[in-house]
């Protein structure tokens, strides 16, 4: 008869990788978005380490106070509405002639 080995299961950690300071603004904004909704709907919220630095109607005027107030520092602003506007990029089509069987 043949006997069966049991091995002792080993554990494996794999580290959790850090958030870069763009996706932590980001998630602190998704976090804040309910409270975010009853005092500033409707505007840009700039948000930096965490806390809401600035706000106004206008993201770039926004994006230069907030620049101009702390430095040229990674900030996360957002539009604070019920459902986040999709955004799109522009790209071109490159128009090539379609070719003439021989």
């Amino acid at each position: 008869m043949s006997t069966t080995a049991s091995q002792p299961a080993f554990e494996v950690s794999v580290p959790v990788p850090e958030l870069s300071k763009g996706e932590y603004e980001y998630q602190a904004f998704l976090r804040m978005l309910p409270e975010l909704l009853k005092s500033h709907k409707g505007q840009y919220v700039a948000i930096h380490h965490g806390q809401v630095a600035d706000s106004g109607p206008d993201d770039i005027a926004l994006i230069q106070r907030v620049h101009a107030k702390i430095g040229y520092v990674p900030i996360y602003v957002g539009m604070v509405a019920e459902k986040l506007p999709i955004e799109r990029i522009p790209h071109y089509r490159q128009y090539q002639p379609a070719r003439e069987p021989a």
